[in-house]
């Protein structure tokens, strides 16, 4: 089932809406959507190589803005909707702890959460739970998240056709290897919170 969802995606991402997925789920990841936005990216940039830096600047762009939105939760809906999506990913009895970290070290945690698996959007709410200057929250997002999105999109390009024809025949493991790094990066948030 992942191979043709993975098949699906690659031939999709060549189409000319895909730039607005891209967008849309970028956006909706850094405030409550459970899926990166590198399971776009990725496919998009194996289909059409010569758009890789323009699908990066997409995602860079859409995932900073959606960060707004996540603190936007955070401050004015903490109770109503950031508490429960902290409860879907586990969170919600240390998030008191956690506040009093975040508040002295904030740019950090959003440095190394968009940059590394770590769920951004737990981040970004709790950045506007904790009232976190705002213009410290955007620079700190828009440099790990263009780092991050121009990492994956230099290393397709450069280094795609090689890489799609060992996604081609090591698929298990491809996949394998981005469940556990997703796991890992929950993990991570919970051990760091406690």
């Amino acid at each position: 089932m992942l191979r043709r969802l993975y098949e699906w995606t690659l031939d999709k991402a060549g189409h000319r809406t895909a730039p607005r997925w891209l967008a849309a789920i970028s956006f909706a990841e850094s405030s409550f959507f459970p899926i990166p936005p590198d399971v776009l990216l990725a496919p998009m940039c194996l289909a059409k190589p010569q758009r890789s830096w323009w699908y990066a600047l997409v995602c860079t762009i859409a995932s900073v803005l959606g960060s707004l939105l996540g603190y936007a939760i955070g401050f004015f809906l903490f109770d109503k909707i950031g508490q429960p999506i902290l409860e879907f990913y586990g969170m919600s009895k240390e998030f008191s702890d956690f506040s009093v970290k975040f508040n002295s070290q904030g740019w950090i945690w959003v440095m190394g959460a968009g940059f590394t698996p770590l769920p951004f959007k737990v981040i970004t709410i709790a950045a506007g739970a904790t009232a976190m200057p705002l213009h410290i929250l955007l620079i700190a997002a828009l440099i790990s998240r263009a780092a991050r999105f121009f990492l994956v999109a230099g290393l397709l390009r450069f280094f795609g056709p090689p890489m799609k024809l060992w996604i081609d025949k090591h698929f298990a493991l491809a996949t394998t290897l981005l469940g556990v790094l997703a796991v890992l990066g929950f993990i991570a948030v919970k051990y760091i919170v406690h």
